[in-house]
């Protein structure tokens, strides 16, 4: 049935009872809701969340061997530094790593000398999506291999089944170079070069998901921050737009739909994104969700609900949020009732079950 209610509402189709969608990693508030120790037991705490959070869709481990506890202070404030001095913090049921990306590139002719084409092979290059991406066919058949061989090309009809990819254009070069170095050269025209190449990589990327059994592609480029655009519209329109819609045109021609997901604030680039084949957009609660429901017929939409009510844990405040996220629901067939902040380990347990009880009670059209 989750299944099902997801499928409709990833197609706009308005299922009566309206699903979640959590980013979820609060080990805290499982051990809260099930009363078994997470740590302790992890398999039988998700076994028993399943039961009675069936909604959150949460996977459960294959084996209940305890695992180790943070090793951070609790309050999770005082870092860990490592032999090279970097830092990380408590991060789900362990620790954060440190931001490093683009440390193998020092200025910018290091960003020009570079040919993503020459080195396809990422596996060693921290990209996040860190694959061989050399061979289109021995792409596929890393991919393929996860997914039943009766399947085809095509998920079951009615199936939420599907797939992502964090690259899907931004990210590459800032993930390759790093914040700094992206910024300082992303205006040269020597980088036009360098973008082409990144795009190339995902046409191979983006042919091997046509042929996939799924009936979803979840697409992530982090476009904005929490303030809104990082580039300008004129930079988009030249090196992001054009590729979206050429790279979605591939899934759509596969029998696929494009949901786009990005953090921060989507207001300058929701009508870009949908424009260019997109079915919806997850992002956060800095977007306002009701004008682009508005703007867009029974669009998907998810992530308007916000971690730091639930962290507040004010009854009123936590029932106020839930019931404009219904009313932004019943404006669209596709809205999922998410956290778009994430739900992470330092958010109060008991604002969030008061958040699911409420979503229960209320989150139907």
């Amino acid at each position: 049935m989750i299944g099902d209610e997801r499928y409709l509402a990833y197609m706009g189709l308005g299922p009566k009872r309206i699903p979640h969608m959590e980013h979820w990693s609060c080990p805290d508030a499982e051990t809260y809701l099930t009363g078994i120790d997470y740590y302790d037991h992890p398999r039988l705490c998700r076994t028993r969340l399943a039961e009675l959070c069936p909604e959150l869709g949460l996977r459960i481990p294959d084996t209940d061997e305890p695992k180790e506890r943070p090793r951070m202070d609790l309050d999770g404030i005082t870092s860990d530094v490592n032999e090279d001095g970097r830092h990380s913090i408590r991060w789900g049921d362990g620790e954060s790593w440190h931001w490093d990306w683009g440390r193998g590139f020092h200025a910018p002719e290091d960003v020009f000398a570079f040919s993503p084409l020459e080195y396809a092979d990422f596996t060693e290059i921290p990209v996040v999506e860190s694959r061989d991406y050399s061979d289109e066919e021995r792409l596929y058949q890393s991919y393929r291999q996860y997914f039943p061989a009766e399947h085809g090309s095509r998920a079951p009809a009615g199936s939420a089944a599907s797939i992502s990819f964090y690259n899907t254009m931004f990210m590459w070069p800032l993930l390759t170079f790093g914040w700094d170095l992206f910024l300082e050269c992303c205006l040269d025209h020597r980088f036009d070069r360098v973008m082409e190449e990144f795009a190339e990589i995902n046409r191979r990327v983006f042919r091997t998901f046509a042929r996939l059994p799924v009936n979803f592609v979840i697409c992530h480029d982090d476009i904005v921050n929490t303030r809104g655009p990082v580039c300008s519209p004129r930079w988009m329109h030249r090196h992001i737009f054009p590729r979206y819609e050429e790279f979605w045109s591939i899934l759509r021609d596969g029998g696929k739909e494009v949901i786009f997901m990005s953090d921060g604030n989507m207001d300058a680039y929701a009508d870009d994104v949908l424009s260019c084949g997109a079915r919806g957009i997850i992002t956060e609660p800095y977007t306002d969700f009701k004008a682009i429901a508005r703007r867009h017929e029974n669009v998907t939409l998810a992530g308007e609900g916000d971690n730091r009510v639930l962290t507040r844990n004010d009854p009123d405040e936590i029932e106020a949020m839930v019931h404009t996220m219904v009313e932004t629901g019943r404006m669209t067939g596709g809205y999922f009732m998410c956290i778009g902040n994430h739900i992470p380990w330092n958010v109060t347990p008991e604002g969030i079950k008061r958040y699911l009880d409420l979503s229960r009670e209320y989150a139907w059209r």
